[in-house]
């Protein structure tokens, strides 16, 4: 399993290796009699009861067996998949191409009714031109995925954006920092359009659109982009992949940090005028 910041992913992780070591002491076998049973290194007994190592299907079988304790693979085998879930490096999430990973969340947004999104580093997905899209696509993809399919993937979020605010069941609340508006991650006309974009969208009655100007004070506040799923999931982009969160606990951190992000965020013509500043900025 990849390392991951999260402290759910950990919890998680460490929660199924003591649960892996119970069912040891319960058959009240030693570690060392279960790896001669598993026909494993013993070092591998003490990686996956320490939370160190991941246990694949196989491998909780194997011990479940040894343990004379069968019954209980199906619950621990579901028990991993959902933490190898939690969190996915982008390599993986992006190995088949840029497309799969657009088209792996389209049902999660179709079932979302309340979109809240914070955006520090590129404006958020549902809000972009296709141009700033492309843009965005192609430079991931001259960065990490083997696989060119750049265009096919615009056109899935093309698809997924118009799905989206044509249906009438979704709202949106968007935070943007204002360095998102001011960053080059393309050319300043496709910039120009996207920023023009973004004012068109703000006047559209199922958004809420907050800026949160430069310069402002914060105190402990996440500094990497979210996007939250109703109430029920939240989506972190990290540097290194793609975290899940669905644990009522953590959730409700976000929703408070979005919170206390949108008490710094100016909205209406306050809002536009940022947005006309970076447009006039770019000549």
């Amino acid at each position: 399993m990849s390392a991951s910041p999260s402290s759910s992913v950990i919890a998680a992780r460490k929660a199924l290796a003591n649960r892996l070591a119970e069912v040891r002491k319960d058959a009240g076998i030693t570690g060392d009699e279960l790896s001669v049973r598993c026909a494993w290194h013993p070092a591998k007994t003490s990686r996956l009861q320490s939370g160190k190592a991941a246990p694949s299907d196989s491998d909780i079988r194997a011990w479940c067996g040894a343990c004379g304790a069968d019954n209980l693979a199906p619950d621990l085998i579901a028990a991993a998949r959902a933490v190898e879930s939690m969190y996915t490096e982008w390599r993986r999430m992006e190995r088949a191409g840029l497309r799969a990973a657009q088209e792996s969340v389209a049902d999660l947004y179709q079932r979302t009714r309340v979109f809240r999104v914070y955006s520090s580093r590129v404006m958020p997905g549902m809000m972009q031109t296709r141009e700033y899209t492309a843009a965005v696509l192609r430079s991931i993809q001259r960065s990490r995925v083997p696989i060119d399919d750049v265009e096919e993937a615009v056109d899935a979020r093309m698809e997924r954006q118009y799905r989206l605010f044509n249906s009438g069941r979704h709202r949106f609340a968007m935070l943007v920092e204002e360095y998102v508006l001011r960053s080059a991650v393309c050319d300043p006309a496709t910039m120009a359009g996207q920023l023009g974009h973004l004012i068109s969208c703000s006047a559209m009655p199922m958004v809420s659109l907050g800026i949160i100007p430069m310069g402002m004070d914060r105190n402990h506040l996440p500094v990497e982009d979210f996007y939250m799923f109703d109430d029920v999931e939240v989506a972190v982009e990290l540097t290194s992949g793609y975290l899940r969160l669905t644990e009522p606990r953590e959730i409700g951190d976000y929703a408070q940090a979005f919170q206390e992000l949108s008490e710094l965020a100016v909205y209406g013509s306050p809002a536009r005028g940022i947005i006309t500043s970076a447009i006039a900025a770019l000549g």
